[in-house]
């Protein structure tokens, strides 16, 4: 049992720095999965691949609880517009992927959970990011604040997201490229994901219970929990890191380091598993 802890731990803190870093957390936690297996069953798997997110999304909350918790502002009209402003670009933002997904579920966990396609995706996505910061690096970007953001923009960049329903694509890193070819500056790109995904990734949880049920045992129960509360954590320090680092530097570092680890994941699949 403390092994599976200490696993969940492992597991815990490579969710919550890829959460929020454009390099693909479903993709990490399936390759550490190979390397790194729980010893839980299958079902099981699939519902803590998705609810360790939970921490990760109780990360958004925490840093950004001002911005988002309008009923703080009941009192101060401006305030709470401006939050409740925020919430309705990201109901807008999530309705393509929530309508996808939920239609799409089974079929993606069937045909696209697997080696090959995480690496490739990392790669193709990697060399968009160059591609695209290359591309706005000249540019003045037309969106500069959430709360100014049309909501044909938020919709644009919520259609970007449902990309990310594919492993190794990123969640994160297809809704800032999104944003970033759109017109939105680095700082909006990366905030409005981190907005997008405490809706989306709270149904996609709550959807893996309800198919799963709620019959954990108490095993189960502390490796998720443990899983939980290490991405938490973790995830408040890579939320702060990258918003601190996009104020100096573009998304290239990133998309160099996917076409890497991607390479390097065709030639171990090639070479030993195939």
């Amino acid at each position: 049992m403390i092994i599976e802890l200490i696993k969940s731990v492992i597991f815990g803190i490579v969710e919550g720095i890829t959460e929020w870093l454009p390099i693909s957390s479903t993709g990490h936690m399936i390759l550490l999965k190979r390397f790194l297996s729980l010893d839980v069953s299958a079902d099981f798997w699939e519902v803590y691949l998705v609810v360790i997110q939970l921490g990760a999304i109780l990360a958004v909350c925490t840093v950004y609880f001002k911005k988002l918790n309008f009923l703080l502002y009941t009192k101060n009209k401006e305030k709470f517009n401006k939050s409740i402003n925020i919430w309705k670009r990201v109901i807008v933002g999530c309705i393509p992927a929530a309508v996808i997904g939920f239609l799409l579920d089974d079929f993606l966990d069937k045909h696209f959970y697997n080696f090959p396609t995480v690496a490739l995706m990392l790669i193709i996505y990697g060399i968009l990011f160059i591609i695209v910061e290359n591309y706005v690096s000249n540019k003045n970007a037309k969106c500069n604040e959430i709360t100014t953001m049309s909501y044909k923009l938020a919709l644009y960049i919520g259609l970007f997201q449902v990309l990310a329903l594919i492993p190794g694509t990123s969640r994160s890193g297809a809704t800032i490229l999104g944003a970033l070819i759109i017109g939105t500056n680095r700082t909006v790109a990366a905030e409005f994901t981190f907005y997008l995904a405490v809706p989306v990734m709270a149904g996609a949880s709550l959807l893996k219970l309800v198919k799963f049920g709620f019959d954990f045992s108490g095993s189960e129960i502390a490796i998720l929990l443990t899983g939980m509360i290490v991405a938490y954590i973790v995830s408040i320090i890579a939320i702060k890191f990258l918003l601190s680092y996009i104020k100096k530097h573009d998304f290239k570092p990133f998309g160099v380091y996917r076409i890497a680890l991607g390479l390097i994941l065709l030639l171990y699949y090639f070479l030993t598993i195939r």
